[in-house]
């Protein structure tokens, strides 16, 4: 028996009106319940890190986890940082969150993500 899979694909302009916490309760919320998350500009490596730790208390037998795939960042400076002559800003790209038990990532490339989602009918 076939069941719907759902996307949820969140803009950055959306996100980019939340804080840091208020991203990862939204994602963590609508991939506990079953729903595979597609953000366009991806989250930065703390609030990553952050998901990941807040992922790991909230695993349960219902909850299995997060697979969570991004594009490599690129790294460039932005004008400030060239005027003052520091680091590399960068810049978070696509990212696609899901339960770890239902998206799997087949391959993975500089601008190409191919991932599979099998889902189980409860």
């Amino acid at each position: 028996m076939k069941k719907d899979v759902q996307l949820d694909l969140i803009s950055y302009d959306r996100l980019s009106e939340m804080t840091s916490m208020e991203k990862v309760r939204l994602i963590l919320d609508r991939v506990q319940d079953g729903s595979i998350v597609i953000l366009e500009r991806g989250l930065t490596p703390e609030e990553e890190a952050t998901l990941i730790e807040y992922t790991m208390t909230e695993i349960a037998d219902d909850f299995p986890g997060i697979e969570i795939e991004s594009y490599p960042s690129e790294g460039r400076k932005s004008w400030l940082g060239k005027l003052l002559g520091k680091g590399i800003v960068h810049q978070p790209r696509l990212t696609i969150i899901g339960p770890a038990n239902e998206l799997k990532t087949v391959s993975k490339e500089r601008d190409f993500i191919s991932a599979v989602i099998s889902m189980e009918d409860k």
